[in-house]
């Protein structure tokens, strides 16, 4: 089988080419490097199954010819990070919504299965807990930034949801929940790998807010584990699904977690919202998915504990800062 990823040099991307690769597919990469890493495929680079191309998914000649080139499309490419979406919110909405756009329409010219990587943070600030795939999304104001990143990927449910509906593209979508591993950067905003360089560093760590809002980090090999298994099923075209762990951590808890595994001196710093991000900025107090349709649908359960993931993280980002 034949697959492009878009954002295939990103943290995710990166780990879904190895596994297409692994399993025995071909692989090609689309990627503008505005947040992914020609690093994060530099090993594969030589592969005879595996092809890259650096440019942006807006040139629509060139991402019509590799659409078509192709089998099925993995759509991965987004803005990403807390810090890029309240720093950069028209390159957010403009990014989401008009690439994702662009793919679509080109998929639909050959009728390609494409799987539309969505996130958590569209479920905004709703309260029921755990969240389920028909629950209600809950968004705040449009005069806060943070919310751009949640409408504009509601947006692309939304219109792959369209195509799937009225004109027959195979799509599949799915809620990515806090997905962390080996290569995420800390760059945007993504809390463990922040939280491990500044242990690795011996600095004191900042955690925002009070620390008691809680998350649940989902193993990159688990996420997509369930994202290629999803992609397989032609009976679940037309559906979303969460994706993620349900062991859920507050973000002091995790904090100290790092601090122990990691063996740091670190200390831990209270940092107030409007100092990290500026006045207005609001965040969910819990992120908690329930993983019962997937489970059902393709039997997935995560298997790599808390523990376990935050020690990837600690074992990569120490190799690569040298061993410190």
């Amino acid at each position: 089988m034949r697959y492009l990823i878009t954002g295939g040099a990103g943290f995710i991307g990166s780990h879904l080419a190895e596994a297409l690769l692994a399993r025995g597919d071909h692989v090609t990469v689309i990627d503008d490097l505005s947040t992914g890493s020609i690093k994060n495929i530099e090993h594969l680079k030589s592969h005879a199954r595996f092809t890259y191309v650096i440019d942006t998914m807006e040139n629509k000649p060139l991402l019509g010819e590799l659409v078509d080139s192709v089998d099925r499309v993995y759509h991965l490419a987004a803005a990403v990070g807390v810090r890029l979406i309240v720093e950069s919110p028209v390159r957010t909405i403009e990014t989401n919504v008009h690439c994702t756009e662009l793919l679509l329409a080109a998929a639909m010219k050959k009728k390609r299965r494409v799987f539309i990587a969505s996130t958590s943070e569209v479920y905004g600030k709703s309260a029921d807990i755990p969240f389920r795939e028909d629950g209600d999304l809950v968004l705040g104001p449009s005069t806060h930034g943070r919310w751009s990143y949640a409408c504009s990927k509601a947006i692309d449910e939304f219109l792959a949801l369209a195509y799937q509906k009225e004109k027959g593209l195979p799509v599949v979508i799915a809620r990515f929940f806090n997905t962390v591993g080996p290569r995420q950067t800390g760059m945007y905003g993504m809390v463990l790998p922040s939280f491990v360089r500044q242990a690795l560093a011996g600095e004191p760590i900042t955690v925002y807010g009070d620390g008691t809002q809680t998350r649940c980090f989902c193993h990159v090999s688990d996420a997509l584990r369930a994202a290629t298994a999803l992609m397989d099923r032609d009976d679940l075209v037309g559906e979303v699904f969460n994706i993620g762990s349900t062991e859920e951590v507050s973000m002091l808890e995790l904090a100290k977690r790092v601090i122990r595994l990691s063996g740091s001196s670190s200390t831990v710093t209270m940092v107030p919202y409007s100092e990290a991000y500026g006045a207005g900025f609001e965040d969910m107090q819990r992120r908690v998915p329930s993983l019962d349709k997937v489970g059902k649908a393709i039997g997935f359960k995560p298997t790599m504990s808390l523990d376990v993931t935050i020690g990837s993280v600690i074992d990569h980002l120490r190799a690569e800062e040298g061993g410190r």
